[in-house]
């Protein structure tokens, strides 16, 4: 039940209590089209009608609130690490690439040259570490 949507959880609760999207709707107050939107995840019931879908359905609203939380979070997180992977990526190629362009103009000095390669380096070893110790391959 945890990883279902909203919409699944009403239209699973509705459908185990024999009821059709018209008489859910009468209960509820709304239109049979408002039901429909909500089963399939096109809109959400009002907050206000949360509790008193809870009762229809004999449930908690806290039954009918914990959809997808599970997968929820564990895919934002997944998410979240691959833009932050990326963007670490970036950031040393992105130093790389300055080197060897200032280099080529002839107007890199030492000291700029090491800060952006270390820099770069540092990324680089922060997006190898990270993917080894969540047992990935970069």
């Amino acid at each position: 039940m945890s990883t279902q949507t909203l919409g699944a959880m009403i239209a699973s609760l509705r459908k185990e209590h024999g009821m059709t999207q018209l008489e859910l709707a009468e209960k509820m107050g709304v239109t049979d089209k408002a039901v429909s939107k909500w089963e399939r995840d096109v809109s959400c019931p009002d907050i206000n009608l949360l509790p008193k879908l809870a009762e229809v359905f004999d449930v908690s609203v806290d039954q009918l609130m914990r959809v997808k939380s599970k997968s929820q979070a564990g895919g934002i997180r997944k998410e979240a690490e691959r833009i932050v992977a990326l963007a670490f990526k970036a950031v040393a190629l992105a130093m790389g690439v300055a080197v060897l362009v200032l280099s080529i103009l002839g107007s890199l000095d030492m000291r700029t040259g090491f800060t952006l390669l270390g820099i770069g380096l540092v990324c680089v070893g922060i997006t190898l570490f990270s993917g080894q110790a969540s047992g990935k391959d970069s």
